[in-house]
C-alpha cells in the first residue's frame, strides 16, 4: 500500500524544456547583476561563501565567482551553492511575471486525487527547496504548494544515489515499502529501488529501453491498482 509519494519535477511533473529553455537562460543572464547587487545579503552570502568551499578558493572575488558559475551552468554541475542562487534569481522572475512554473496538464488533477484518498505527495529535485516551491507556487495553475507535505534537494544527497532515498523515507517516517517515486530517469529510480523503494517511470517522449521500471505516459496513467501493487 503506497502511503506517500514522492516526485521528481524536470520531464515528470514539467517539461524539461522549460527548465532548459526558460529557467536557465535567466538566471544565466541575470547572475552577474544579481550577485553584484546582493553580495552581502545574508542569504546570498551564504551561498557565496558555500562556493567558495566547494571549490577551495577562499579568496575568490563575485566576480571570479561568477565565472566559477558559468563554468558550472556549462557543466550542468549540480552544486547546492549553483542551485540555491539560481533559485532566488528565479524569484524574481516569477514575482515580476517573466514566466510561470509549467505543469503538464495530467499532473494537477492526480495530485488533487491521491490526496483526497490520503496520500502524502513530496517533491525530490536537484533544484533547491526554494526553487521548487516557486515552481508550485507559481504555476501554470497557480498555487499548488498546499498539496505537498514536504521538499528535498540535494541536501539530502544526489539523485542517483541510495542513501538519498534512505533519508527521505527516515525523514517521512514511513517504511520504504509504503514509498513510491516518480521520475524520468531510471538511474534515478535504480537508486531508489535499491532503497526499497517502489518506483514509476514517467516517459513524456520515446520508451526507455534500458530502464527495467514500469512506465507510464502521463500522471493520469498511475491508478489505484498500480498505487496497492
Amino acid at each position: 500500500m503506497i502511503r506517500a509519494i514522492v516526485t521528481d519535477i524536470e520531464g515528470t511533473t514539467s517539461d524539461i524544456r522549460f527548465v532548459h529553455n526558460v529557467l536557465f537562460p535567466y538566471a544565466r543572464e541575470n547572475l552577474p547583476a544579481f550577485i553584484k547587487g546582493n553580495e552581502q545579503q545574508p542569504a546570498v552570502a551564504q551561498a557565496l561563501a558555500d562556493l567558495r568551499a566547494e571549490v577551495n578558493r577562499p579568496d575568490a572575488t563575485a566576480q571570479e565567482l561568477i565565472e566559477v558559475l558559468y563554468g558550472f551552468m556549462d557543466e550542468d554541475r549540480k552544486s547546492t551553492a549553483l542551485k540555491a542562487l539560481q533559485g532566488m534569481i528565479w524569484r524574481d522572475g516569477y514575482l515580476n511575471g517573466s514566466f510561470t512554473g509549467h505543469l503538464y496538464a495530467d499532473v494537477l488533477p492526480a495530485l488533487k486525487q491521491w490526496q483526497q484518498q490520503g496520500v502524502a505527495l513530496y517533491v525530490y529535485s536537484s533544484g533547491s527547496v526554494a526553487a521548487q516551491k516557486l515552481l508550485f507556487g507559481y504555476s501554470d495553475a497557480g498555487d499548488i504548494t498546499d498539496l505537498f507535505s514536504g521538499y528535498f534537494d540535494t541536501h539530502v544527497g544526489a539523485k542517483r544515489e541510495v542513501n538519498s532515498y534512505r533519508n527521505i523515507a527516515e525523514q517521512i517516517a514511513l517504511p520504504a515499502a509504503e514509498l513510491l517515486f516518480l521520475s524520468d530517469i531510471h538511474q534515478e529510480l535504480d537508486a531508489a529501488r535499491e532503497a526499497g523503494w517502489n518506483t514509476l517511470q514517467l516517459i513524456r517522449g520515446e520508451a526507455d529501453a534500458e530502464s527495467s521500471h514500469r512506465q507510464v505516459s502521463g500522471f493520469d496513467q498511475i491508478n489505484q491498482e498500480l498505487l496497492n501493487s
